[in-house]
């Protein structure tokens, strides 16, 4: 191939990512071409004209953020991933969807490397997006523009639309008028079923404009790089509101599959990729072909970037800051020696749980820079408002406080957006029940290892009179079983105290599960933390070898010491030597090795699980178990705990009846 000129060039390389997005599907016998294909104009403008990036140095932390919500399309992501020259090579693009690659079916954060949120899940990545561009606006405020100043970039779907977690986000980023996040959405008229006129007649942008966005319709030059460019530089320069381009594309462009449903979800056929690539002036016969002045083109990425970080580092170094307090806040953690200023409760006085983190929170979040607390609309109800906060908004930006509003799907899609952006460790608030509203996003949170963490309060039928709306029965059986979230039910104020400073120390996503009825603080719960971190301990230790073993957790553990008494001084019986076991957290004490195991459940002893919620996954741990397998009742907390049997009478009653069944 002989000389080129620059637009040329830079078409050709347009070309090769669409080359590269029909072989890589077609290599795997599965994928999305289409979007990729069609949107490999803006892809290119985006990342060689728009965002700053380094990929010498992806986590540089004034980076622009891309997201692409459409994570289907993860074939064009890796794509300029590879070509701009992060740590992806060709033979990696070879491997797409394939065992152990680098380019899974959806992009994955901490997998590859320029991936800043895993998508799929449609939807979730415009509330990441919306995350991140509160988590910049609130870190620019702190620390200044010469240290954080960048945008958000978000590429969403029809489907992403059509997700209700994506409006909530949206809404709330129009309220708080969150600029510099640029989103734009993808229109092109195609899901999986068919045209999106079977399902789908929204006017995008009168929606968004109706949330508060800064709206444009761009209509059909999907391949005008120098139109598409200046709309996005006239979306970033919008600073009090987020910004929606509306931009009509043509899947699959320019193959014979184009603008149907068989060019969103699956491989185009060898022919129509063999045309296809004579139609783009590429080698009909050759795959994954990347001619050198196209990565020579793509790669000077890498100076302009090294320049623009280099430029920043130097703006960082001259800047008066806390430094202290931002090394804090890039790792989401406390200040040295944080957790000293955690409160602790006296024995015999009664406190709920969820009363407790408030407490918790307050000692120490001028200790946590971090630190953003928020709620679904119940603030006060879940121990989440922060004495003396700014209210998060347009006019306050630095406040520390979120009103989420009564949108719990959107506020924990958020919530992991602010902690994979960095700089902001987010905790947020509602009833244990709403958690069913959060579960996409607080899966993905898992799946991310997203360090956030979630106070759900109300957490079993002792709430009350509420009812089985309110009461959750089956959530903590649910919430263990998703990998790699922490799970922890305190006993009371003290492993509450317990439970934050893991929560905060720890990585990933914590659950904290929290009472609404008061508890009373027990006796050596305040030395406890060591077991609490490792998920169970022996709270009351037998007089001797143990003839039964109670394991409780939160609500339920006092009732297995009063128990306990009962048992120890011959009530219903002979006297039984009864050890009791707070156990706050599955996941931790999972991770404890097996003799540590055995010192707090001993094989061969009967053991009774008590727990105000579903008896499923007990069985792992406990002989039998104190539980509910039904749903809960309207009437005062304590009527319903009483007819449910959870009396320490029942319990004893319980214990004794499993030591005769077990032993005679």
């Amino acid at each position: 191939m002989g000389p080129v000129s620059d637009s040329d060039l830079e078409q050709l390389g347009i070309n090769v990512v669409r080359g590269l997005a029909m072989d890589a599907p077609q290599r795997a016998n599965s994928g999305h071409p289409g979007t990729a294909m069609a949107l490999a104009p803006l892809a290119h403008v985006l990342f060689t004209r728009i965002m700053h990036h380094d990929p010498a140095d992806p986590a540089w932390p004034d980076r622009d953020r891309f997201v692409l919500s459409a994570g289907h399309a993860s074939i064009l992501l890796y794509s300029m991933l590879f070509l701009t020259g992060y740590d992806l090579t060709l033979e990696d693009i070879r491997q797409f969807r394939q065992w152990g690659s680098k380019t899974p079916g959806h992009p994955e954060v901490h997998h590859t490397a320029g991936v800043e949120v895993t998508t799929g899940p449609l939807g979730q990545g415009v509330a990441n997006a919306v995350g991140m561009g509160l988590a910049e606006r609130w870190l620019r405020t702190r620390f200044g523009a010469d240290v954080v100043d960048h945008h958000t970039f978000v590429v969403c779907s029809d489907g992403d639309l059509m997700e209700g977690v994506s409006h909530e986000a949206a809404s709330l980023a129009g309220h708080l008028g969150l600029g510099r996040l640029v989103c734009v959405y993808d229109d092109n008229h195609i899901t999986i079923d068919g045209p999106t006129e079977l399902a789908y007649g929204d006017d995008v942008a009168a929606r968004f404009a109706a949330y508060g966005w800064h709206t444009e319709v761009l209509g059909e030059v999907a391949n005008d790089t120098d139109v598409l460019e200046a709309a996005l530089r006239r979306a970033m320069a919008v600073e009090d509101r987020p910004s929606m381009l509306v931009l009509r594309s043509h899947i699959g462009w320019p193959s014979s599959a184009m603008d149907t449903a068989k060019a969103h979800g699956d491989p185009l056929g060898e022919e129509v990729v063999r045309r296809t690539k004579e139609i783009l002036g590429l080698p009909p016969g050759e795959q994954f072909w990347v001619p050198e002045e196209v990565l020579d083109l793509y790669r000077s990425c890498r100076e302009r970037g090294a320049r623009l970080r280099t430029d920043w580092q130097a703006r960082f170094d001259a800047a008066r800051i806390d430094r202290t307090a931002w090394q804090a806040c890039m790792a989401g953690r406390g200040l040295e020696g944080w957790e000293a200023k955690l409160p602790t409760f006296e024995p015999g006085t009664d406190l709920a749980t969820r009363k407790a983190v408030n407490q918790c929170l307050d000692a120490s979040a001028e200790y946590i820079p971090g630190l953003v607390a928020g709620a679904a609309d119940l603030t006060g109800n879940t121990g989440m408002k922060l004495a003396d906060a700014e209210i998060q908004s347009l006019v306050s930006p630095g406040g520390a406080q979120v009103h989420y509003g009564i949108r719990e799907h959107a506020m924990a899609a958020m919530m992991t957006g602010m902690a994979l952006h960095g700089g902001v460790l987010p905790v947020a608030g509602t009833f244990f029940i709403f958690s069913d509203y959060m579960r996409p996003a607080v899966r993905l949170a898992a799946l991310s290892e997203a360090h956030v963490v979630y106070s759900w309060t109300h957490d079993s039928v002792g709430l009350g009179q509420d009812g089985p709306t309110h009461q959750p029965v089956e959530h903590l059986a649910a919430m263990r079983a998703m990998p790699d979230l922490r799970v922890i039910r305190p006993a009371d104020a003290n492993e509450t105290a317990h439970a934050w400073r893991v929560a905060v120390d720890g990585d990933g996503p914590t659950g904290l599960v929290l009472s609404r009825q008061d508890l009373p603080v027990l006796a050596g719960t305040a030395e406890a933390f060591e077991g609490v971190r490792r998920g169970a301990y022996v709270l009351v230790a037998a007089d001797g070898e143990p003839e039964v073993v109670l394991v409780g957790t939160g609500g339920e553990v006092h009732l297995c010491v009063e128990a306990g008494r009962l048992l120890a001084g011959g009530a219903g019986g002979p006297a039984l030597r009864t050890s009791v076991v707070s156990f706050p957290s599955w996941e931790l004490f999972a991770l404890q090795d097996g003799a540590y195991r055995a010192s707090v459940l001993p094989p061969g002893v009967p053991t009774l699980a008590v727990e105000a919620a579903a008896s499923f996954g007990w069985d792992r741990y406990a002989d039998d178990s104190v539980s509910i397998d039904r749903f809960g009742a309207s009437a005062p907390g304590t009527s319903v705990l009483e007819h449910f049997g959870f009396t320490a009478e029942n319990v004893a009653r319980r214990a004794r009846a499993l030591v005769e069944r077990m032993h005679g």
